[in-house]
Protein backbone atom coordinates (compact mmCIF):
# COMPACT_ATOMS: atom_id res chain seq x y z
CA UNK A 1 0.00 0.00 0.00
CA UNK A 2 1.32 3.45 -0.92
CA UNK A 3 1.87 5.68 1.89
CA UNK A 4 0.58 9.08 1.94
CA UNK A 5 2.43 11.59 3.12
CA UNK A 6 0.52 15.49 4.30
CA UNK A 7 2.34 18.31 2.92
CA UNK A 8 2.27 21.32 4.49
CA UNK A 9 1.84 24.74 3.95
CA UNK A 10 4.67 26.88 3.93
CA UNK A 11 3.30 30.08 4.64
CA UNK A 12 0.43 28.60 6.64
CA UNK A 13 -0.07 30.46 10.70
CA UNK A 14 -1.77 29.34 13.52
CA UNK A 15 -2.31 31.45 16.57
CA UNK A 16 -0.57 30.82 19.44
CA UNK A 17 -0.53 33.10 22.96
CA UNK A 18 2.32 34.96 23.81
CA UNK A 19 2.75 37.06 27.39
CA UNK A 20 3.83 40.80 27.00
CA UNK A 21 4.72 42.22 30.54
CA UNK A 22 4.17 42.65 33.05
CA UNK A 23 7.94 43.41 33.71
CA UNK A 24 8.35 44.76 29.82
CA UNK A 25 9.39 48.11 29.25
CA UNK A 26 6.82 49.05 27.07
CA UNK A 27 3.70 47.91 29.15
CA UNK A 28 4.92 51.35 31.68
CA UNK A 29 4.52 49.21 34.56
CA UNK A 30 3.40 46.38 36.21
CA UNK A 31 0.43 45.79 33.29
CA UNK A 32 0.93 41.89 31.75
CA UNK A 33 -1.20 41.75 28.09
CA UNK A 34 -1.87 38.31 27.10
CA UNK A 35 -1.61 38.52 23.27
CA UNK A 36 -3.36 36.16 20.67
CA UNK A 37 -0.94 36.46 17.58
CA UNK A 38 -1.80 34.95 13.79
CA UNK A 39 2.13 35.45 12.71
CA UNK A 40 2.85 38.94 13.63
CA UNK A 41 -0.60 39.90 13.52
CA UNK A 42 -2.63 40.83 16.57
CA UNK A 43 -6.31 38.64 17.06
CA UNK A 44 -6.67 39.72 21.03
CA UNK A 45 -5.27 41.52 23.86
CA UNK A 46 -6.19 40.69 27.15
CA UNK A 47 -5.12 42.81 30.14
CA UNK A 48 -4.22 41.12 33.30
CA UNK A 49 -4.54 43.46 36.13
CA UNK A 50 -3.77 43.73 39.97
CA UNK A 51 -0.09 43.67 40.48
CA UNK A 52 0.53 46.53 42.26
CA UNK A 53 -3.14 46.54 43.47
CA UNK A 54 -3.45 48.31 47.31
CA UNK A 55 -6.62 48.51 47.60
CA UNK A 56 -6.81 52.20 48.11
CA UNK A 57 -10.35 52.56 47.95
CA UNK A 58 -10.64 50.24 50.72
CA UNK A 59 -8.17 52.25 52.88
CA UNK A 60 -9.84 55.45 52.34
CA UNK A 61 -12.72 53.53 54.65
CA UNK A 62 -10.33 53.79 57.35
CA UNK A 63 -8.72 56.97 57.38
CA UNK A 64 -9.82 60.58 58.05
CA UNK A 65 -10.58 62.71 54.93
CA UNK A 66 -7.50 64.97 55.32
CA UNK A 67 -5.04 61.34 54.92
CA UNK A 68 -7.74 60.32 52.01
CA UNK A 69 -5.83 63.27 50.35
CA UNK A 70 -2.63 61.53 50.90
CA UNK A 71 -3.21 58.43 48.68
CA UNK A 72 -4.41 60.08 45.45
CA UNK A 73 -1.02 60.98 44.61
CA UNK A 74 -0.05 57.03 44.96
CA UNK A 75 -2.56 56.56 42.17
CA UNK A 76 -1.50 58.70 39.25
CA UNK A 77 1.86 59.57 40.17
CA UNK A 78 2.03 62.15 37.61
CA UNK A 79 -0.80 63.71 38.55
CA UNK A 80 -0.51 64.02 41.89
CA UNK A 81 -1.54 68.09 42.59
CA UNK A 82 -4.76 67.14 40.61
CA UNK A 83 -5.82 64.29 41.99
CA UNK A 84 -5.19 65.75 45.47
CA UNK A 85 -6.85 68.70 44.28
CA UNK A 86 -10.09 66.56 43.12
CA UNK A 87 -10.25 64.93 46.60
CA UNK A 88 -10.19 68.40 48.62
CA UNK A 89 -12.97 69.62 45.59
CA UNK A 90 -15.01 67.23 46.88
CA UNK A 91 -14.48 67.53 50.86
CA UNK A 92 -15.35 71.46 50.04
CA UNK A 93 -18.21 70.64 48.15
CA UNK A 94 -19.62 68.22 50.73
CA UNK A 95 -19.08 70.97 53.66
CA UNK A 96 -20.09 73.99 51.01
CA UNK A 97 -16.73 75.37 51.85
CA UNK A 98 -15.77 78.47 49.92
CA UNK A 99 -11.72 78.68 49.64
CA UNK A 100 -10.24 81.70 48.66
CA UNK A 101 -9.63 83.08 45.63
CA UNK A 102 -5.69 83.25 46.19
CA UNK A 103 -6.09 79.47 46.82
CA UNK A 104 -8.23 78.64 43.30
CA UNK A 105 -5.31 80.54 41.08
CA UNK A 106 -2.58 78.92 42.93
CA UNK A 107 -4.30 75.15 42.75
CA UNK A 108 -4.75 76.12 38.95
CA UNK A 109 -1.08 77.13 37.84
CA UNK A 110 0.69 74.03 40.17
CA UNK A 111 -2.47 71.66 38.02
CA UNK A 112 -1.34 73.16 34.98
CA UNK A 113 2.80 72.96 36.14
CA UNK A 114 1.76 69.23 36.47
CA UNK A 115 0.21 68.29 33.46
CA UNK A 116 3.06 69.88 31.41
CA UNK A 117 5.66 67.87 33.70
CA UNK A 118 3.48 64.94 32.87
CA UNK A 119 3.15 65.78 29.22
CA UNK A 120 7.08 65.99 29.14
CA UNK A 121 7.84 62.54 30.37
CA UNK A 122 5.13 61.24 28.95
CA UNK A 123 7.10 62.63 25.31
CA UNK A 124 10.32 61.84 26.16
CA UNK A 125 9.14 58.34 27.02
CA UNK A 126 6.78 57.81 24.08
CA UNK A 127 10.13 58.90 21.48
CA UNK A 128 11.71 56.09 23.52
CA UNK A 129 9.18 53.74 23.32
CA UNK A 130 9.91 53.39 19.04
CA UNK A 131 13.22 53.98 18.84
CA UNK A 132 14.05 57.82 19.33
CA UNK A 133 16.13 57.52 22.74
CA UNK A 134 17.51 61.45 22.33
CA UNK A 135 13.81 62.51 23.41
CA UNK A 136 13.93 61.06 26.96
CA UNK A 137 17.40 63.50 27.83
CA UNK A 138 15.70 66.60 26.44
CA UNK A 139 11.85 66.07 28.22
CA UNK A 140 14.17 65.54 31.37
CA UNK A 141 15.87 68.84 30.75
CA UNK A 142 13.09 70.14 30.98
CA UNK A 143 10.93 68.76 33.79
CA UNK A 144 13.48 69.23 36.07
CA UNK A 145 12.41 72.91 36.33
CA UNK A 146 9.45 71.98 37.49
CA UNK A 147 10.12 69.05 39.80
CA UNK A 148 12.51 72.01 40.90
CA UNK A 149 9.87 74.39 41.76
CA UNK A 150 7.40 71.88 43.15
CA UNK A 151 10.51 70.60 45.77
CA UNK A 152 10.87 74.07 46.61
CA UNK A 153 7.09 74.60 46.89
CA UNK A 154 6.17 71.43 48.83
CA UNK A 155 9.48 69.68 49.50
CA UNK A 156 8.41 66.69 46.90
CA UNK A 157 9.05 65.83 43.49
CA UNK A 158 6.79 63.12 42.64
CA UNK A 159 4.44 61.89 45.02
CA UNK A 160 3.74 65.23 46.23
CA UNK A 161 1.07 66.49 48.62
CA UNK A 162 -0.02 70.22 48.65
CA UNK A 163 -3.70 70.92 48.70
CA UNK A 164 -5.56 70.05 51.52
CA UNK A 165 -8.93 70.31 52.27
CA UNK A 166 -9.35 74.43 52.73
CA UNK A 167 -6.86 75.61 50.80
CA UNK A 168 -3.12 74.37 50.59
CA UNK A 169 -0.71 73.12 53.21
CA UNK A 170 1.11 76.36 53.40
CA UNK A 171 2.12 79.28 51.04
CA UNK A 172 3.84 79.69 48.01
CA UNK A 173 7.60 80.42 48.41
CA UNK A 174 8.66 83.85 47.68
CA UNK A 175 10.83 82.37 45.04
CA UNK A 176 7.54 80.96 43.17
CA UNK A 177 6.54 83.61 40.53
CA UNK A 178 9.66 84.50 39.34
CA UNK A 179 11.27 80.51 39.02
CA UNK A 180 7.58 79.71 37.24
CA UNK A 181 7.76 82.60 35.10
CA UNK A 182 12.03 81.68 33.99
CA UNK A 183 10.07 78.22 33.43
CA UNK A 184 7.83 79.73 31.26
CA UNK A 185 9.98 81.80 29.31
CA UNK A 186 12.64 78.89 28.30
CA UNK A 187 10.29 76.55 27.50
CA UNK A 188 8.34 77.83 25.00
CA UNK A 189 11.95 78.45 23.21
CA UNK A 190 12.29 74.61 23.82
CA UNK A 191 8.77 73.39 22.73
CA UNK A 192 9.33 74.00 19.22
CA UNK A 193 12.30 71.52 19.55
CA UNK A 194 10.02 68.85 20.34
CA UNK A 195 8.62 68.92 17.04
CA UNK A 196 11.84 69.32 15.09
CA UNK A 197 13.27 66.64 16.70
CA UNK A 198 10.26 64.21 16.85
CA UNK A 199 6.85 65.28 15.54
CA UNK A 200 8.28 66.15 11.96
CA UNK A 201 10.83 62.59 11.85
CA UNK A 202 9.31 60.96 8.97
CA UNK A 203 9.86 57.75 10.55
CA UNK A 204 7.66 58.60 13.17
CA UNK A 205 5.13 59.75 11.26
CA UNK A 206 4.82 56.23 9.62
CA UNK A 207 4.84 55.05 12.84
CA UNK A 208 1.70 56.33 14.29
CA UNK A 209 -0.42 57.74 11.41
CA UNK A 210 -3.32 55.70 10.49
CA UNK A 211 -2.10 53.89 13.56
CA UNK A 212 -4.69 52.70 16.40
CA UNK A 213 -7.89 54.41 14.59
CA UNK A 214 -10.56 55.27 17.14
CA UNK A 215 -13.26 56.86 15.84
CA UNK A 216 -15.65 59.13 18.13
CA UNK A 217 -18.38 57.10 18.51
CA UNK A 218 -15.81 54.53 19.83
CA UNK A 219 -14.58 56.63 22.13
CA UNK A 220 -17.52 57.76 24.11
CA UNK A 221 -19.01 54.48 24.05
CA UNK A 222 -15.78 52.67 25.90
CA UNK A 223 -15.89 55.81 28.14
CA UNK A 224 -12.53 57.34 26.91
CA UNK A 225 -11.31 60.62 28.27
CA UNK A 226 -8.66 63.03 28.29
CA UNK A 227 -6.51 63.57 25.09
CA UNK A 228 -7.58 59.98 23.26
CA UNK A 229 -10.69 61.48 23.18
CA UNK A 230 -10.31 65.22 22.08
CA UNK A 231 -7.68 63.13 19.62
CA UNK A 232 -11.01 61.48 18.08
CA UNK A 233 -12.57 65.52 17.30
CA UNK A 234 -14.80 65.47 20.50
CA UNK A 235 -14.25 69.01 22.36
CA UNK A 236 -14.43 67.71 25.86
CA UNK A 237 -12.48 68.83 28.57
CA UNK A 238 -13.70 69.02 32.34
CA UNK A 239 -12.01 72.09 32.65
CA UNK A 240 -14.30 73.47 30.66
CA UNK A 241 -17.24 71.76 30.91
CA UNK A 242 -17.40 71.57 34.49
CA UNK A 243 -14.78 74.11 35.91
CA UNK A 244 -13.27 74.32 38.89
CA UNK A 245 -11.01 76.04 40.72
CA UNK A 246 -9.84 79.41 38.62
CA UNK A 247 -10.14 77.56 35.06
CA UNK A 248 -13.49 79.72 34.60
CA UNK A 249 -11.54 83.02 34.98
CA UNK A 250 -9.32 82.10 32.17
CA UNK A 251 -9.06 81.88 28.77
CA UNK A 252 -7.95 78.51 26.60
CA UNK A 253 -8.64 76.07 24.08
CA UNK A 254 -9.67 72.83 23.84
CA UNK A 255 -7.14 71.22 21.25
CA UNK A 256 -8.62 68.34 19.09
CA UNK A 257 -7.56 66.65 15.82
CA UNK A 258 -10.13 64.37 13.91
CA UNK A 259 -8.02 61.40 12.57
CA UNK A 260 -8.64 59.89 15.70
CA UNK A 261 -5.01 57.73 15.47
CA UNK A 262 -1.53 57.45 17.37
CA UNK A 263 -0.50 60.61 15.81
CA UNK A 264 -3.65 62.66 17.02
CA UNK A 265 -2.95 61.71 20.34
CA UNK A 266 0.32 63.00 20.00
CA UNK A 267 -0.66 66.34 18.22
CA UNK A 268 -3.50 66.86 21.33
CA UNK A 269 -0.75 66.59 23.77
CA UNK A 270 1.78 68.87 22.13
CA UNK A 271 -1.37 71.22 21.65
CA UNK A 272 -2.06 71.15 25.14
CA UNK A 273 1.40 72.04 26.69
CA UNK A 274 0.82 75.36 24.63
CA UNK A 275 -2.49 75.75 26.20
CA UNK A 276 -0.90 75.17 29.73
CA UNK A 277 2.03 77.93 29.29
CA UNK A 278 -1.17 80.31 28.11
CA UNK A 279 -3.00 79.30 31.58
CA UNK A 280 -0.25 80.05 33.76
CA UNK A 281 0.87 82.98 31.59
CA UNK A 282 -2.44 84.54 32.48
CA UNK A 283 -2.44 83.87 36.32
CA UNK A 284 1.17 84.14 37.52
CA UNK A 285 0.74 88.16 37.92
CA UNK A 286 -2.37 88.03 39.00
CA UNK A 287 -2.38 85.76 42.23
CA UNK A 288 -4.67 87.29 44.76
CA UNK A 289 -3.51 88.41 47.92
CA UNK A 290 -4.96 87.03 51.16
CA UNK A 291 -5.31 83.76 53.01
CA UNK A 292 -3.75 80.08 51.45
CA UNK A 293 -6.25 78.35 53.50
CA UNK A 294 -10.00 78.44 55.34
CA UNK A 295 -9.66 77.01 58.97
CA UNK A 296 -11.17 73.80 59.62
CA UNK A 297 -11.79 71.43 62.26
CA UNK A 298 -8.90 68.53 63.37
CA UNK A 299 -10.86 66.00 62.30
CA UNK A 300 -13.19 66.51 59.55
CA UNK A 301 -16.89 65.04 59.32
CA UNK A 302 -19.28 65.30 56.24
CA UNK A 303 -22.74 65.79 56.15
CA UNK A 304 -24.54 62.55 55.68
CA UNK A 305 -25.27 61.94 51.90
CA UNK A 306 -23.54 61.21 48.53
CA UNK A 307 -20.98 63.87 46.63
CA UNK A 308 -19.04 63.72 43.73
CA UNK A 309 -16.61 65.72 41.56
CA UNK A 310 -14.26 65.60 38.32
CA UNK A 311 -11.19 67.26 37.15
CA UNK A 312 -9.29 66.58 34.37
CA UNK A 313 -5.81 65.21 34.97
CA UNK A 314 -3.01 64.65 32.21
CA UNK A 315 -4.73 61.25 31.35
CA UNK A 316 -8.73 62.50 31.49
CA UNK A 317 -11.35 62.78 33.62
CA UNK A 318 -10.85 61.81 36.86
CA UNK A 319 -14.04 61.27 39.64
CA UNK A 320 -14.26 61.26 43.37
CA UNK A 321 -17.05 59.38 44.81
CA UNK A 322 -17.69 59.79 48.79
CA UNK A 323 -20.52 58.13 50.50
CA UNK A 324 -20.96 59.70 54.51
CA UNK A 325 -23.00 58.82 56.62
CA UNK A 326 -22.03 61.24 59.26
CA UNK A 327 -18.78 60.08 60.82
CA UNK A 328 -14.74 61.41 60.58
CA UNK A 329 -14.27 58.27 57.82
CA UNK A 330 -16.25 58.08 54.54
CA UNK A 331 -19.11 55.20 54.53
CA UNK A 332 -17.63 54.59 50.52
CA UNK A 333 -15.26 56.14 48.28
CA UNK A 334 -14.83 55.30 44.30
CA UNK A 335 -12.29 56.91 42.14
CA UNK A 336 -13.64 56.81 38.55
CA UNK A 337 -9.68 56.82 37.05
CA UNK A 338 -8.98 57.91 33.75
CA UNK A 339 -6.47 55.08 32.98
CA UNK A 340 -9.10 51.94 33.48
CA UNK A 341 -11.66 53.29 31.30
CA UNK A 342 -9.07 54.39 28.31
CA UNK A 343 -7.29 50.69 29.15
CA UNK A 344 -10.86 49.34 28.12
CA UNK A 345 -10.46 49.94 24.43
CA UNK A 346 -6.82 48.98 23.74
CA UNK A 347 -7.85 45.14 22.39
CA UNK A 348 -10.68 46.86 20.30
CA UNK A 349 -8.20 49.45 18.63
CA UNK A 350 -5.43 46.77 18.28
CA UNK A 351 -6.78 43.87 16.34
CA UNK A 352 -5.04 43.60 13.10
CA UNK A 353 -1.90 45.46 14.26
CA UNK A 354 1.75 44.59 15.07
CA UNK A 355 3.02 43.96 18.51
CA UNK A 356 5.19 47.26 17.44
CA UNK A 357 2.23 48.79 16.39
CA UNK A 358 0.90 48.01 19.93
CA UNK A 359 3.46 49.85 21.80
CA UNK A 360 2.69 52.78 19.52
CA UNK A 361 -1.32 52.90 20.57
CA UNK A 362 -0.46 52.45 24.62
CA UNK A 363 1.97 54.81 24.47
CA UNK A 364 -0.56 57.32 22.55
CA UNK A 365 -2.67 56.79 25.80
CA UNK A 366 0.09 57.30 28.63
CA UNK A 367 -0.88 54.65 30.70
CA UNK A 368 0.04 55.12 34.64
CA UNK A 369 -0.91 51.70 36.19
CA UNK A 370 -1.19 52.58 39.66
CA UNK A 371 -4.03 54.50 38.22
CA UNK A 372 -5.79 51.58 36.99
CA UNK A 373 -4.59 49.11 39.60
CA UNK A 374 -5.70 51.34 43.04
Amino acid sequence: MQQEYLVQDPFKTEEYMINMGPQHPATHGVLRLLLTIDGEIIKKVEPDLGYIHRSIEKMCEYDTYQQIVHLTDRMDYLSSHINNEAVCLTVEKALELEVPDRVKVIRTIVGELTRLASHQLWWGVFGMDIGALTTYFYAFRDREMINDIFEETCGARLTMNYNVPGGLMFDIHPNFVNRVKAFVKHFKTKLPEYDSLLTGNIIFQKRTKGIGLMTAADAINFGVTGPGLRGSGVAIDTRKTHPYSAYDKVNFNIPTFTDGDVYSRYKVRIAEMWESLSIIEQLIDNIPDGDFKVPTKAVIKLPKGEFYQRVETARGELGVYINSDGNKNPYRVKFRSPGFSNLSILDHLSRGYKIGDLVAIMASFDYVIPDIDR
